[in-house]
């Protein structure tokens, strides 16, 4: 029979256990974010979208499950300065990068500038990147990653993968340092660069320190060109073009990756309380051999990766948060890349901050009262240099306005004419004048990448 002292140690041993169990249970439960980002995937390239012959099935189990919007649109037409409105929350007329340029020349943000990853670190998350940086990639500079917020950073950075490999690097740079990969020296293809993205991302949910909750940004390479993937068997046989059979393989390795990672997320426990978003940095490209026509992966839209046409900034979006938002469901609210830095910050539960262009979209993805946007704005140097501004049904458009800055005009109504195709600006001067103020006041003038002379 146990001593009264032994009993009281044993009570206060059990009470001790029991208080640091507790204790362990109140640390940070607010959600955890993923935000899965394709490279020049198009608003019709997936099976939830429309897409017919290439399978997507991870992809579409992930609309199924959450969320999908049908007028959501990527900061721009190409990669950097679509990134650089996602990143900092800023419209195309007011971030750093208006163009896009060549890695040797690349630049990156200005001190000032706040990115989701700085503003979610201030809010306790634990922060990551794994993949595609392309807002300043050079290693001799402060320009990458690491010093924009990211704890944990797995990106290419300079000097470049042997030979402007893109999609079989002979080297990555992990948290600032350079990490060879062995399957790919001298010339060889062993890794390919989006499983070893996927890699990363996972090694990240395994090492992360579990008291804080995490935002996590998985950037893919694919489907960029170069058209440079091993063909799946699945298409192997297909009677197409070559290329084709290769972007084919490519976005069903985008499918396989992104549900290897979601499966992970499963396996530790986390899909429950961790967010994530599905979406791509701008409409599909007509590059390498590969015409987006034959897949159809503009879906209805018109126009493709450097258009401000809907088919070059319109782009997928899901959004799976189990418990919260409804699954099957859809959404038909406007919003845009630079919306993502305050949603991130709502659903932190922070207050939003006062210089952002973007309007957080929680309350749809919640069930109440959304606040909307105004108008949307953007401008690039594709095509001459272009503009066009998107308020409810009416998007004005034009192009070749580096040298003429008195360029025509185009209108559309989106809504009867998804596709652009009737120019109706004639017919309306006076939505054609208030919209053209808007692109007017949205300008702030580059002095890197100037919109006119």
């Amino acid at each position: 029979m146990l001593s009264r002292s032994r009993i009281l140690l044993f009570i206060t041993i059990t009470l001790s256990c029991l208080a640091a169990a507790a204790q362990a249970e109140t640390k940070d439960q607010r959600p955890n974010i993923v935000y899965i980002l394709a490279d020049d995937l198009g608003y019709g390239d997936l099976g939830c979208y429309g897409q017919k012959m290439i399978a997507t099935p991870n992809i579409d189990r992930l609309a199924q499950e959450g969320m999908k919007f049908t007028q959501h649109y990527a900061g721009n037409a190409v990669c950097t300065p679509s990134r650089s409105s996602l990143l900092t929350g800023k419209h195309p007329g007011n971030v750093r990068h208006r163009d896009n340029p060549r890695f040797v020349d690349s630049y990156g943000f200005l001190p000032q500038e706040t990115t989701f990853a700085e503003a979610m670190k201030e809010a306790g998350y634990a922060t990551a990147i794994t993949g595609k940086w392309h807002v300043g990639d050079r290693n001799d500079t402060e320009d990458i990653a690491p010093y924009h917020g990211f704890d944990y950073n797995y990106c290419v950075g300079f000097p470049y993968p042997e030979g402007g490999v893109e999609h079989w690097p002979s080297h990555l740079f992990e948290n600032g340092k350079m990490v060879k990969i062995p399957e790919n020296q001298n010339g060889q293809r062993g890794a390919y660069m989006d499983d070893l993205y996927t890699d990363a991302a996972i090694r990240f949910l395994n090492e992360r320190d579990n008291e804080k909750p995490f935002i996590l940004f998985l950037s893919f390479q694919g489907v960029h060109v170069p058209m440079d993937g091993k063909i799946s068997p699945d298409y192997a046989n297909k009677d197409w073009p070559e290329v084709e059979k290769v972007f084919a393989s490519m976005l069903q390795n985008l499918d396989t990756n992104t549900g290897r990672f979601l499966k992970e997320l499963e396996t530790q426990g986390l899909a429950k309380n961790t967010v994530v978003f599905f979406t791509s940095d701008n409409g599909p490209h007509l590059e390498g051999g590969h015409d987006h026509r034959f897949f159809n992966s503009n879906g209805p839209l018109r126009g493709a990766k450097r258009d401000l046409l809907e088919g070059g900034i319109r782009v997928p979006l899901i959004v799976r948060w189990p418990d919260i938002v409804p699954q099957h469901s859809q959404s038909d609210h406007v919003s845009a890349f630079w919306d993502m830095l305050p949603t991130f910050v709502d659903i932190a539960g922070e207050p939003l901050p006062a210089d952002t262009d973007g309007i957080s979209f929680l309350p749809t993805l919640t069930g109440n009262k959304q606040e909307k946007h105004a108008f949307l704005y953007w401008e690039n140097q594709e095509y001459g240099g272009q503009q066009a501004v998107l308020e409810n049904d009416w998007k004005l458009y034009r192009k070749g306005i580096i040298d003429n800055s008195n360029a025509e005009w185009e209108l559309y109504n989106i809504t009867s004419d998804p596709a652009e195709l009737h120019d109706i600006a004639s017919k309306y001067p006076q939505v054609v004048r208030q919209l053209s103020r808007r692109a007017s006041d949205s300008h702030t003038p580059s002095p890197i990448a100037p919109l006119f002379k």
